[in-house]
């Protein structure tokens, strides 16, 4: 017998048994039952925020109720818009909200430059345009309703309401006849909580939006000669800034 080859035969049947062992391990292995498989944090991307957003955190409201988000920004791009085509000059801006109820302070005076309200306060809409809450507006004379949209102030005068200030509309179609019309700022005893409280709702103008009497003055020298002033209202009609008179 060839006693050499014994150690060789057993070499090879232990590398067999080995190989086998091995396979029949992998064949039985089952991961802990707590284990799961390793998860990777989704990676979210926070919407930057638009100039208009980033003006409306850094307001003052000085004690006021702000304006809505939505109503400030599309007034603050037309104003952007009104004084890159030189059509206002100041960096006033008055937001007049007709979507609100005229028993609330539905109109702001902001200054720019401070990123301050000023007032806030009821402002009035025409006598046509509704009862409580504003819904028809008109370009038309006569028509006794509020128009929307921009406005370029303009200069004081002394009327039947005492002092005024007159208003040049902006926009061809909705505004555009203001002047003509005779839509001005002016004061009225029916903007008052006392008339509100008398008849459960603000008075209603001829389509000027008056402003309580005993703000007039300050609000007209506030906002007189080529400032903005933006009446809101949540309507498809038109598109905001998009008929400006040139």
């Amino acid at each position: 017998m060839n006693y050499t080859f014994i150690p060789a035969l057993a070499w090879m049947l232990f590398l067999v048994f080995q190989t086998n062992l091995v396979t029949t391990e992998a064949k039985n292995f089952k991961p802990a039952q707590n284990s799961k498989p390793t998860e990777f944090a989704a990676v979210t991307t926070k919407p930057l925020e638009t100039k208009e957003e980033i003006v409306y955190k850094s307001l003052d409201s000085n004690s006021f109720v702000l304006p809505k988000l939505e109503v400030f920004a599309k007034a603050l791009k037309g104003f952007q818009q009104l004084k890159e085509q030189g059509l206002v000059h100041k960096e006033v801006l008055t937001v007049i909200d007709f979507s609100m109820s005229s028993n609330s302070n539905r109109l702001w005076v902001i200054d720019l430059k401070t990123n301050t309200v000023l007032f806030n306060t009821l402002v009035a809409h025409g006598k046509n345009t509704g009862q409580e809450y504003a819904s028809s507006f008109s370009n038309a004379s006569s028509s006794f309703k509020s128009s929307l949209g921009f406005y370029a102030t303009g200069e004081i005068y002394v009327g039947k309401h005492g002092k005024s200030l007159r208003l040049d509309g902006l926009e061809k179609g909705i505004n555009s006849n203001a002047r003509d019309r005779a839509v001005v700022i002016h004061g009225a005893d029916y903007v008052s909580e006392h008339f509100i409280k008398n008849n459960s709702r603000l008075g209603r103008s001829l389509g000027c939006p008056a402003i309580p009497v005993a703000l007039t003055n300050q609000i007209i020298q506030t906002i007189k000669d080529k400032s903005c002033l933006f009446i809101y209202y949540p309507s498809n009609t038109y598109k905001i800034a998009s008929q400006l008179i040139s």
